[in-house]
């Protein structure tokens, strides 16, 4: 399955949660290429929107399969005024009708994390003291490792800026390396039965 992601991708209803919405379109034969456009015009329309933390489009793995699209927010707040914003409906005005919903999914909070596991947007997101705990696993080497590292290396900086610059480096690989391995590893613990 091909990707295009913008942002960073990561994501409960609360006002200060993330927000990350999962929506799969089925696309009629044919305009495949029409709703790609359409897609990413409404994505690149999302990506403006203030709050937006990214954004992006998941190709059907086959023939009969739908296009996913994602879209993650700052909060609660973001999101409802993206679904309410005159540009989303500027978007939705355009399409040519040859595509249409066929699931949604809104993940909040700290689950967001933990749907990069293979399934997990169909299933239960784990408790939260479990995903705690995967959290902790994953990050504390990265912030280990970056003290050890490179913390020497920014001793000449001011003692508030050192975080700016160790902070984005440890996002990333949090994100991209470190979580997505600890939730394969930890997949059955997180999700009993599953």
């Amino acid at each position: 399955m091909a990707a295009t992601v913008r942002g960073a991708v990561g994501g409960q209803t609360e006002q200060g949660e993330e927000v990350t919405l999962f929506v799969a379109r089925r696309v009629e034969p044919g305009y495949e290429e029409a709703f790609e456009r359409w897609a990413e015009g409404i994505l690149a329309a999302a990506t403006a929107h203030a709050g937006n933390l990214g954004t992006g489009l998941l190709r059907p793995s086959g023939p009969d399969e739908p296009w996913h699209l994602l879209l993650h927010f700052r909060d609660a707040e973001a999101f409802r005024s993206w679904q309410d914003s005159p540009a989303r409906a500027a978007c939705f005005a355009k399409a040519d009708g040859h595509h249409h919903e066929v699931h949604r999914h809104e993940i909040h909070g700290m689950e967001g994390w933990f749907a990069t596991t293979p399934g997990a947007a169909q299933r239960r997101p784990p408790v939260r003291w479990r995903m705690a705990v995967a959290s902790t696993i994953a990050i504390a080497p990265l912030v280990v490792a970056t003290a050890v590292l490179i913390g020497p290396h920014l001793t000449g900086l001011p003692v508030a800026v050192r975080p700016l610059v160790t902070a984005p480096l440890i996002s990333v690989l949090m994100t991209y390396a470190a979580l997505p391995v600890v939730t394969r590893a930890l997949r059955r613990w997180l999700f009993p039965g599953a």
